[in-house]
């Protein structure tokens, strides 16, 4: 699919090309492979993991002609193609795939901090499970979902590689 931001004159030629399930998709954008970790999906509102960068987004009330997105503190617009709306509405009637997911993963590969939960602990959607560090930057591993914590499955010193599953919320 082809769009083109507002204010510049290249075009953009971007596609999904595989969902891997639990979150985890591939995109080629101009010819180029990117993964995608999604963390958190709403009717609007997206965050998720592109090649190790943490990314906020939320889909603003739009015009007749133009998209307006906010993507990590910044406004964009993208002028309306027919391809693009049919994906946006798509996925404004959809819920994120991480949500039907039980499996907690670890957004990047790093060593174990500190694990926040207990197996048999209540949790809700935001709270958080763990913190890792990598490159000496600390991320914390939040819930998805509300529920309870069937199982931990690393310690505090323990290394994960990125998408291992880190804990199952039941």
């Amino acid at each position: 699919m082809e769009f083109q931001i507002e204010g510049n004159t290249n075009k953009i030629n971007a596609e999904l090309v595989y969902n891997k399930g639990s979150g985890d998709l591939l995109f080629v954008i101009d010819d180029q492979k990117y993964n995608l970790k999604l963390l958190k999906s709403t009717s609007n509102e997206f965050e998720f993991i592109l090649e190790n960068t943490y990314h906020y987004v939320k889909i603003l009330p739009s015009t007749e002609t133009k998209y307006k997105i906010y993507i990590d503190g910044i406004v964009v617009e993208i002028k309306k193609h027919s391809k693009i709306t049919e994906i946006i509405e798509k996925t404004l009637k959809s819920k994120g795939t991480a949500y039907q997911a039980n499996n907690v993963t670890s957004q990047i590969p790093g060593r174990v901090v500190k694990v926040s939960v207990s197996k048999g602990d209540k949790i809700k959607e935001g709270d958080p499970i763990m913190v890792l560090e990598s490159m000496k930057m600390q991320i914390a591993i939040k819930s998805h979902k509300e529920g309870t914590i069937k199982e931990i499955k690393v310690k505090e010193g323990s290394t994960v590689s990125r998408n291992e599953i880190v804990a199952i919320i039941e």
